[in-house]
């Protein structure tokens, strides 16, 4: 087929006319060409992209694409372009269900199962604001459905993911005791709206949010073979070169699945900046952090993420699915709101929203502190070798795999920056690392998230790693909570996971009777003679899904 170089370069040129802004508003051409360099790499005929926009004082004062919207019809990016933006769903889902409770149609403190009977009872209260706040314990449905066998491009409904759950046992902990983010809760929420409402999420949504701010892009996507004109394909890098497509498929719809423009969505923050419908206090609600049990603050509200940045409150929130990935940021100080909606996989979005803010924030910003832990710090041989080992977290089962390379120590892959022999940061996490000694002697590294509770991870007996001992591992193991079987195949000295929709998985030694699966850990349950009866799955997000052996 002929290509059309001219056509090519119309539609480019159209992503590269920013939208109409208000001349008193209106960025600066300083302004304008330090936000394009942020976009540089992106601002290509043969890439995928992101469209930004900024408001000031409520006011749209740049839009502008970069890249393309769709490759394989030579399609730009324009502000006009509309993205599946993910998690950013979530406040919309949250503020549908805080209406109905301010309306007397629910209460917040509701207990889930009177809207949702489907649900386990666990014994124990869970309620609709512990499902806004993910403080609810509940499995999250994505980790679910995956250990189940579903694969990231199957059709998923509302009623797979409502089956899933129901299936469920066991919490990953007493309601309101972590925050521990669940993508399950805010389904549930969806479910609740349609239930007390008598109209769909997507149906109240545009009643009544997005058609009184004039959100006219705006609505939440449920039926996945529906046409959105000017909709954005999304993609991810492809090994050896190039990209594919990855779009998701879903037909479920709360926690993520928001269809919307950059345009659209900094009507919504001028909005919460200066709300056109709602009481006060549910606007406060919204931007103000739950807590839990013992009074830790969990820096989440209704659906938005309270963070600081520069010593500056920056309210917003991320999202991911598939290929597309999107943030969305305001900055109540200064009056100015930051979004950049994005079609790969690898454009890290929150890093380039942050990076326009400083760039036309300027000098309004304090300086960058000066870390007194830049400084490396240089620890003996010695020293270094006590982190060393396989560590794990009895109540998540996350494992801690600490490794020496040369000079610098890692674990799980992420460099931890040294601030003594026994404290220091790792990665970019905020919060810190530290090795002790344990009341039983063994080592621990404690880390401390940012205003969570600290995680103890406890150095791990060595692992069993001979055939004979891994032979015991072997066998067929049923889910009824995911209504799957894993085989357990030994090849050598490596036990595998064998599922028939799944690529074979290696079980990797963690300590007796633990292992890492992927980003996951699987622990082995035993009778008293020792014989095993079957293991849990944890991850970040699940623990303690059960698997029995079957004779």
């Amino acid at each position: 087929m002929t290509s059309h170089p001219f056509r090519l370069v119309l539609v480019a040129a159209a992503a590269l006319a920013p939208v109409a802004a208000n001349a008193q508003n209106k960025l600066t051409s300083a302004e304008r060409l330090s936000v394009d360099s942020i976009f540089a790499r992106f601002d290509r005929t043969d890439s995928p992209g992101c469209v930004v926009g900024v408001s000031r004082a409520g006011k749209p004062v740049y839009v502008r694409g970069y890249g393309m919207s769709d490759l394989q019809y030579r399609i730009a990016l324009s502000p006009n372009s509309i993205f599946h933006v993910a998690s950013v769903s979530k406040q919309f889902t949250a503020i549908s269900v805080a209406m109905l409770a301010e309306e007397g149609k629910l209460s917040l403190d509701d207990d889930v199962r009177k809207h949702v009977p489907e649900l386990h009872d666990y014994g124990v209260k869970l309620t609709v604001r512990q499902l806004i706040h993910h403080t609810s314990g509940l499995r999250d449905q994505w980790s679910l459905l995956a250990y189940a066998g579903w694969r990231s491009d199957d059709l998923i409904t509302e009623g797979d993911v409502l089956d899933i759950i129901s299936r469920q046992r066991g919490l990953n902990f007493r309601p309101g005791d972590e925050y521990v983010y669940s993508n399950t809760g805010y389904t549930l929420l969806a479910v609740i709206v349609k239930r007390v409402s008598g109209k769909s999420l997507r149906e109240f949504a545009e009643e009544r949010i997005f058609a009184p701010l004039g959100m006219r892009d705006t609505h939440f996507h449920d039926d996945h073979t529906m046409i959105v004109p000017d909709r954005t394909s999304a993609y991810q890098p492809r090994n050896g070169g190039g990209w594919s497509i990855s779009i998701p498929v879903f037909d479920t719809y709360g926690a993520t699945s928001l269809f919307t423009t950059t345009e659209d969505l900094l009507k919504w923050e001028a909005h919460l900046d200066s709300p056109a419908f709602g009481s006060p206090a549910l606007w406060r609600a919204a931007a103000t952090s739950a807590l839990l049990n013992d009074g830790t603050p969990t820096t989440y509200g209704y659906g938005l993420a309270m963070a600081r940045f520069r010593g500056q409150e920056a309210i917003g929130h991320n999202g991911a699915d598939a290929g597309y990935r999107s943030a969305v940021e305001r900055y109540p100080l200064h009056g100015l709101a930051v979004t950049v909606l994005c079609n790969l996989a690898n454009s890290a979005p929150g890093a380039l929203s942050r990076q326009v803010a400083v760039a036309l924030l300027g000098d309004k910003l304090p300086p960058v502190p000066v870390n007194a832990r830049a400084m490396p710090h240089i620890a003996t041989r010695a020293a270094l070798d006590k982190w060393v080992g396989t560590y794990r977290d009895t109540v998540s089962q996350l494992v801690f795999r600490v490794r020496l390379s040369g000079d610098t120590i890692r674990a799980n892959g992420q460099v931890i920056s040294l601030g003594s022999d026994t404290t220091g940061v790792l990665g970019t996490m905020p919060g810190w690392v530290a090795l002790r000694q344990g009341a039983d002697g063994r080592a621990q590294i404690a880390v401390k998230p940012k205003a969570l509770r600290a995680i103890r991870f406890i150095r791990q007996e060595s692992a069993l790693t001979s055939k004979a001992a891994l032979a015991a591992f072997a066998g067929s193991y049923y889910s009824a909570e995911l209504d799957t079987r894993y085989e357990l195949v030994l090849r050598d000295t490596v036990l595998f996971r064998v599922h028939r929709k799944m690529d074979d998985a290696a079980l990797a030694p963690a300590g007796r009777d633990a292992f890492t699966m992927g980003g996951g850990s699987v622990l082995f349950m035993r009778d008293r003679r020792g014989r095993v009866l079957g293991f849990t799955v944890n991850d970040g997000r699940v623990r303690g899904v059960r698997f029995t052996r079957v004779p």
